[in-house]
């Protein structure tokens, strides 16, 4: 059974940086991406960024492009969300996912593993 595991969350204030991690427990795959997602309150589950831990180029949601950047650290199988230039309506809880193959889809539906979630406030 594949965990994950994320931390960095907390709270910061607007224009801040935070850097989450996303560390999954079973450290051998084939092929496979992680992905974060977010949820804010009274809102749907959307997609932030993802990276295919192997090889291949990130991907990321317009919303975040240019401030967040996704990265990888394959003998470790974690994965990296680094956020600049937070804004206040991003306070959300954010969730890494995994999948086993190839791609880096943005639907939730393609991913089988979720951690448990990380909460990451931003005041105004």
């Amino acid at each position: 059974q594949v965990q994950l595991v994320e931390s960095g969350g907390g709270l910061v204030q607007a224009g801040g940086s935070l850097r989450l991690a996303c560390a999954a427990s079973k450290r051998t795959f084939s092929i496979a991406t992680i992905a974060w997602f977010r949820q804010a309150p009274g809102k749907e589950r959307e997609f932030v960024a993802a990276i295919p831990l192997n090889r291949g180029t990130a991907v990321y949601a317009d919303s975040v492009a240019g401030r967040f950047t996704i990265s990888r650290d394959n003998a470790k199988s974690t994965v990296f969300l680094q956020m600049n230039s937070l804004k206040a309506e991003e306070t959300a809880v954010y969730y890494c996912a995994l999948r086993e193959g190839t791609g880096a889809p943005t639907a939730q539906l393609a991913y089988r593993y979720w951690g448990q979630g990380t909460q990451v406030t931003v005041s105004s």
